[in-house]
């Protein structure tokens, strides 16, 4: 499951970063690494962005982005 499916107040943990390139170091400075848990807070009105919760912090990514990000439900 990708995180740009998943619903608004689960967690979700981490499976791996489609991401290539300075996407893929982008993604990994924000805390987006195997095993982190993330919680999605909320979604603007056309669901672009998407408001993060990960490793204590908010982060706000765009739904594109979100699609490379496997998760599974905790």
């Amino acid at each position: 499951m990708v995180l740009s499916n998943c619903q608004s107040g689960q967690i979700y943990k981490i499976k791996k970063v489609n991401a290539k390139g300075k996407l893929f170091y982008k993604m990994l400075d924000m805390g987006f690494i195997a095993g982190a848990d993330v919680e999605i807070v909320r979604e603007a009105p056309f669901f672009d962005p998407m408001e993060l919760k990960i490793q204590n912090y908010l982060v706000a990514i765009r739904r594109s982005e979100a699609e490379l990000i496997e998760v599974e439900s905790l």
